[in-house]
């Protein structure tokens, strides 16, 4: 019987390596959609299965060190016997990924949003490249003027890395659209947990009652700075109240 020459027994083992390791995204794919479309079961969401792929970009890239932050300027922090009350910031220019939702409820509306900004993040734009996570990926909500009842219209929006911020790539789908907004001074308060309509009326009637002067503030307009994904338990969210012009 011949010998089997250490050349091809390097291609057989390196190939069988590859395939291994083929086998191994492929089982992280499925593991990390399956956990998606439990997530999304609870929301009452369908997780399609073409977003495993943007899923686990998105997981793979999401490390600290891998995320950048939206740039802002501190103004002022309001503390009371130690604790962090709210901070005043101010956002300058610049272009956001944004799409309009209007689901039944507040949750069905930023997961389906943040399903399609994750696709044109992984890859589903004009330039065909992975773009980068930035944080806080935000939610534009309304209110009627008296902040005791939100309506169903929501803008999710994605914050255009710096280097993109010049020539963002255009999204493929067009539901998704690309605006400057205008450098904009906000009061921003944490909290943690889910997001629905209770909650984020709660954070509202709460930041409310500690501004010094929310008439100063626009009375019907609130942005949800979440950073944290929609899957996560126990996220990390921001309430932001904007400054009129």
């Amino acid at each position: 019987m011949a010998e089997e020459s250490p050349d091809s027994a390097y291609h057989s083992n390196g190939s069988s390596l590859e395939e291994e390791a083929e086998r191994m995204e492929d089982e992280e794919q499925e593991r990390l959609l399956s956990y998606w479309q439990s997530v999304g079961r609870g929301h009452q969401v369908e997780v399609p299965r073409d977003m495993a792929e943007p899923i686990q970009q998105l997981t793979r890239n999401n490390s600290p060190q891998e995320r950048q932050s939206i740039p802002f300027t501190l103004i002022q922090r309001k503390e009371k016997l130690g604790d962090l009350l709210y901070e005043k910031r101010q956002y300058g220019k610049a272009k956001w990924a944004c799409i309009k939702m209007k689901e039944k409820q507040y949750e069905q509306s930023i997961c389906l949003g943040f399903m399609k900004l994750m696709r044109y993040i992984c890859e589903q734009n004009s330039s065909g490249l992975y773009l980068g996570i930035t944080i806080p990926i935000v939610t534009i909500v309304h209110t009627n003027e008296s902040q005791s009842q939100m309506t169903e219209a929501v803008t999710v929006a994605y914050y255009l890395p710096e280097v993109l911020q010049a020539e963002p790539p255009h999204p493929l789908d067009s539901d998704i659209i690309i605006e400057e907004w205008p450098s904009t001074i906000v009061y921003s308060r944490s909290f943690r947990g889910i997001t629905n309509e209770d909650s984020i009326m709660r954070e509202i009637n709460l930041l409310a009652d500690i501004l010094e002067s929310p008439e100063l503030c626009l009375q019907d307009t609130f942005i949800i700075a979440g950073y944290t994904n929609p899957a996560a338990a126990n996220r990390h969210n921001e309430i932001w109240f904007l400054q009129r012009p």
